[in-house]
């Protein structure tokens, strides 16, 4: 059993847990058949035809897969579905193979004392916008035609463009017209698109009943399993083009085909555009060239239906023919009021969400997410309780680049660069202590634990699987996990892949973050065989602390692991520390600064039973 006490979890004895696992997996985010792989252009469009089943991993694989996740310590996981997934074949047609599926293998984890909250994962928007999530049906409902979005720029997408798929181009996506008019539409269709209606229900509660109704269905599906702790809201859930301040302007984030959100609208409705083309570097976006978007002029809305945009006045064409923006800050308003897309739109859906998953898993955890980078909302007495800060983090510059630099880093949070190894090392600590203070603050005083971390292992233009040298990759994992470790903070790691390989790493638009692979397993009768960076990735760490965490970090070259804790007084339980035999195949030295302790190596546990005669207790592993 896992409660919430303050900023800490807690489990039935009163003892603080810090839970530790993986995201499971990364190419849950695409159909199982036929092979949804991103990079397989056929069938592509049949989006209704699909089943989820296998995803994960087949059930007859399950043994194998959970008994490595518990061998190396991850018992606490992120488990990936997709609305989609759910209700792929149409609105309110639920795929009830597919849920029987997913109650017997998370049942199975049960088997394996593997606990897990369900994640309703999205990026941008949907597998036909370049991503994951949400049901193809749902453009269609809205009058889009989903084989149109690649001419029309509304969308890159990785089937229809082909390989090599630019790296790290599917983010651009949360800004092109497909994405960003989806999302507005879910979150904010009653204030701004308040004509669009479906069946005559209007299009915001159409798009979020359905989406609640789904999950509802899974919650109620697996009611019943002790394991499953709660709930995650959304993935990365994005405003769209709510609060954009200048619609001639582009976001943020300049790579690939950059069009200005006018532009897209434009191209959409089938007025070719010149679009500005972006590249990351380092130093930043530097703007390469312009090039003439969808110059046959089609148009992405289907037969009867025009610009949603259009029909609600943000732009028209004049008498000449010619397209102008009429309100450059529609979005920005309502009513005379300037809009926060955090606390007027997704604070209201958190809150209803809570609600929803609760009318059918009263004691669920409810793991709540906001825009990655961006503020988490006000979180008071009045607003649903029982909730944890899931925010994300990753070392910005090593995921875009696929390059690790001890020396050097961006802080996304302040835009700024970080130069020098002790500087870059602060700065992580930093990035996840603002978080933790978010929660602490503006939250409620609730726990945190970090959704997402993780590192990509095709660096080098995948140089480590030539050579067989995963030291880099093995850094840059340390790296991320000392920073969880300096902060105390529980964490999902991203990601374990069942079928990841070396050519299409996780089957999602050439992302490659595994710490499985079948192509690095070379003896299918060794449990560790197939992983990636274990050296960093497998570490011992306390799970169950009789009091307060005060220090915990491990040495990955050394094998020595340091931890503090002060203990309560109230709690009679020992302390327990994951000891992986991975990291000590010969055993281990164990230094305490009082009481007593067990070491149990078949179990992998070292239990620690302190004396009351101090406040302050220290523990030391080291190889023997």
């Amino acid at each position: 059993m896992i409660r919430i006490d303050g900023p800490w979890f807690k489990d039935e004895h009163g003892r603080t847990l810090i839970l530790r696992g993986v995201n499971l997996g990364g190419s849950s985010k695409v159909p199982f058949r036929p092979n949804g792989a991103t990079h397989i252009r056929e069938g592509f469009y049949d989006h209704r035809n699909v089943s989820f089943v296998g995803r994960p991993f087949p059930l007859e694989e399950a043994d194998e897969h959970f008994s490595r996740l518990r061998a190396w310590g991850f018992t606490f996981l992120r488990f990936l579905i997709t609305w989609e997934a759910v209700e792929h074949a149409g609105p309110g047609i639920y795929d009830e193979e597919y849920l029987d599926y997913l109650y017997a293998i998370v049942r199975k984890a049960g088997e394996y004392g593997i606990q897990l909250f369900i994640d309703p994962h999205q990026d941008v928007w949907s597998r036909m916008s370049g991503g994951d999530g949400a049901p193809g049906w749902t453009f269609e409902v809205v009058g889009m035609d989903v084989t149109r979005f690649s001419e029309t720029g509304a969308a890159i997408v990785h089937a229809i463009h082909g390989d090599p798929f630019p790296r790290m181009i599917w983010p651009s996506n949360y800004n092109k017209l497909a994405a960003a008019t989806m999302f507005t539409l879910f979150f904010a269709a009653n204030d701004f698109a308040p004509h669009t209606k479906v069946d005559g229900e209007p299009v915001q509660e159409f798009l979020q009943r359905h989406y609640f109704n789904a999950m509802k269905r899974v919650a109620e599906r697996l009611s019943g399993l002790p394991n499953v702790v709660g709930y995650d809201t959304m993935n990365e859930p994005s405003p769209g083009y709510i609060g954009w301040p200048n619609l001639n302007y582009t976001g943020p984030l300049l790579l690939g085909e950059s069009p200005t959100p006018f532009q897209s609208m434009l191209l959409g409705a089938g007025f070719p555009q010149q679009v500005a083309v972006w590249e990351m570097r380092i130093t930043g976006a530097k703007l390469r060239e312009k090039r003439l978007v969808n110059p046959q002029g089609v148009r992405v809305w289907r037969e009867g239906y025009d610009c949603i945009w259009k029909e609600h006045g943000v732009w028209d064409v004049d008498a000449e023919g010619t397209p102008r923006l009429l309100r450059p800050d529609y979005f920005t308003q309502v009513h005379g009021r300037r809009v926060d897309f955090v606390e007027d739109y997704l604070r209201p859906f958190l809150n209803r969400y809570a609600r929803e998953i609760r009318s059918v898993a009263p004691e669920a955890i409810i793991f709540l997410e906001s825009v990655p980078s961006q503020k988490h909302p006000h979180w008071g007495p009045e607003d649903a309780p029982n909730v944890v800060n899931a925010a994300h983090w990753y070392d910005g510059l090593t995921l875009f680049t696929k390059n690790f630099r001890s020396t050097l880093t961006v802080d996304f949070h302040t835009g700024k660069l970080v130069l020098g190894p002790w500087r870059v090392k602060r700065s992580f600590f930093e990035q996840i202590a603002r978080i933790k203070a978010e929660a602490a603050n503006k939250m409620g005083n609730i726990p945190t634990l970090i959704g997402e971390f993780g590192t990509p292992f095709d660096m080098q233009g995948k140089r480590a699987y030539r050579t067989g040298d995963f030291s880099l990759q093995t850094r840059a994992m340390d790296a991320s996990f000392q920073t969880m470790e300096a902060n105390l903070v529980s964490c999902t790691l991203w990601n374990y892949t069942a079928d990841n390989d070396n050519i299409h790493g996780d089957q999602w638009n050439d992302e490659d973050l595994s710490i499985f692979s079948r192509d690095q397993q070379t003896d299918p009768h060794d449990i560790h065989s197939g992983g990636r960076a274990l050296r960093a990735v497998v570490r011992p760490y306390a799970r169950a602390i009789a009091g307060e965490p005060l220090h915990m970090s491990f040495r990955y070259k050394s094998r020595i692991f340091d931890f503090a804790f002060r203990h309560d007084p109230s709690i009679q339980a020992p302390t327990e520390i994951f000891v992986p035999n991975y990291q000590y195949p010969r055993g281990y030295l164990v230094k305490v600064s009082d009481g007593n302790y067990q070491a149990d190596q078949e179990n992998q546990t070292l239990t620690y039973q302190h004396s009351t005669e101090q406040e302050i207790h220290h523990i030391q592993i080291k190889p023997l």
